[in-house]
């Protein structure tokens, strides 16, 4: 009498399952959505002194739109963020950047941080946020 494998077929099928899926994952992989990258960097004084006028400077770049432009934007006592300045319109693979002159009126802390849009033209009315920076502090004394 002469033994047989039993388990030739489920080995066979099994490694059959193993290949498709692997295929399959390559695939999906090489399918799947592309990263754009950038970035943004805004630097501040940490303080300044009242009635003294003090520079915000902000500069970005992504990869995902054909136009960037950088803004600024500024808060103070935890008040909603509002719109300081903002650059020019520049080509991608060009760092976008900003820069306020800002009259420090009154004490306290105030924020900036500086914000990439992407743009499909020059003129584009409906830019897109890309990026957004961290929060800078000034104490303003």
């Amino acid at each position: 009498m002469t033994r047989t494998k039993k388990t030739g077929m489920k080995s066979r099928g099994g490694r059959v399952a193993v290949i498709g899926a692997l295929g399959l994952a390559s695939v999906t992989l090489a399918a799947g959505p592309a990263f754009a990258k950038g970035s943004v960097d805004i630097t501040a004084p940490h303080t300044a002194h009242l009635g003294k006028t003090f520079t915000v400077t902000a500069r970005g770049n992504d990869d995902a739109s054909s136009y960037l432009r950088i803004c600024l934007e500024g808060r103070g006592g935890g008040k909603t963020w509002h719109r300081v300045t903002c650059g020019a319109v520049v080509d991608t693979g060009t760092d976008a950047q900003a820069t306020a002159h800002v009259k420090a009126a009154q004490s306290g802390v105030l924020q900036y941080r500086a914000v990439v849009y992407g743009l499909l033209s020059p003129a584009d009315g409906h830019p897109v946020r890309q990026r957004t920076s961290g929060p800078v502090t000034v104490d303003v004394r």
